[in-house]
């Protein structure tokens, strides 16, 4: 079922209904605030429960992993509602994530993400610029949420007082990401504030060579040029300290290795790789198991689809 119709749904009629949102990696290197791209991991949002009370509101019945404190997915919802200036039913959901928190991975914008699109189902289609917007209003930056709205790799424009937009890139299909996660979560608030307020000209010509020869490595599939375009002046070197192993895996010499970076804000890194893939993975965990720092090793394929609905059965609907 496509989400970008222009008709309004019944509530009653999506009750059952899945939503699939993909986790992403963003920046990578030097694309700072500006590129992201989604990944296979995946938050699930379940509609369980339609009300037709005119409510408008999104209650988060169970979340697997279980989430302490303010919950994305409803307070997407009630921006979306602000935004749009519609009122709708109260609705209940169940979450399942296997994106990891705090990891870098994108399970804010997921969730943020879900919120928007169970809004969209039960009052109608959103504008992509309008989603884009509530989403970034939500989580301070649009990086993270143009892939996990729209799959694949995206670049994003944001304009004083206009809705930002994003740029949709070509991914190689051969291309894998080694992402290896340490047991250390990192919140985004903390790997900002270890940010310079300003940097060296230099350095700010630095990031953007490389992000433009990034961008255009990908397009051409010109997998040689992929490492020296993943480098980064901007954020890596100040967010070291907060990552265990940063430099070591930058710094990572291995033929199957065609670039590294921090993933977001951290403490993930990814590793690109395109031919042995099980040898990449094996070196990165052996990396961190010398070192006795405990992290999740994961080879991730690009997800090209972005956030979808998935029908199912109905659970239940109350009136």
């Amino acid at each position: 079922m496509s989400l970008n119709t222009t008709e309004t749904v019944r509530a009653d009629a999506v009750v059952g209904e899945e939503i699939v949102v993909p986790g992403s990696v963003a920046n990578l290197g030097g694309g700072f605030d500006t590129l992201g791209v989604a990944v296979e991991l995946y938050l699930r949002a379940r509609i369980v429960d339609v009300r037709d009370d005119g409510g408008t509101k999104l209650v988060v019945a169970r979340s697997t992993p279980p989430v302490s404190g303010s919950n994305a997915v409803e307070r997407a919802f009630g921006i979306a509602a602000r935004r749009a200036g519609r009122r709708g039913p109260s609705v209940t959901i169940e979450v399942t994530s296997e994106i990891p928190m705090a990891a870098g991975l994108g399970s804010s914008a997921a969730a943020t993400v879900a919120g928007l699109r169970v809004f969209e189902r039960v009052t109608g289609a959103l504008e992509e610029s309008e989603l884009l917007g509530a989403a970034t209003q939500a989580e301070g930056h649009a990086d993270n949420a143009a892939p996990a709205l729209f799959g694949g790799l995206n670049s994003v424009i944001e304009i004083e007082g206009a809705l930002p937009y994003a740029l949709r890139w070509s991914w190689p299909q051969d291309l894998r990401l080694v992402v290896a996660t340490p047991v250390v979560g990192l919140a985004t608030a903390k790997a900002r504030a270890a940010l310079p307020r300003e940097v060296p000209r230099a350095d700010a010509i630095f990031n953007m060579q490389r992000v433009l020869a990034l961008v255009h490595a990908l397009q051409l599939g010109q997998h040689d040029r992929l490492r020296e375009a993943v480098k980064d002046r901007l954020h890596q070197s100040a967010r070291s300290s907060l990552v265990p192993l940063l430099r070591e895996a930058l710094a990572l010499e291995d033929p199957d290795v065609l670039g590294a970076f921090l993933s977001g804000a951290g403490p993930s890194v990814a590793l690109l790789a395109r031919a042995d893939v099980t040898h990449v993975a094996a070196r990165l965990s052996s990396m961190y198991e010398r070192a006795g720092v405990e992290a999740t090793v994961r080879t991730l394929g690009v997800d090209d689809q972005g956030s979808r609905v998935l029908e199912s059965g109905a659970v239940r609907r109350t009136v």
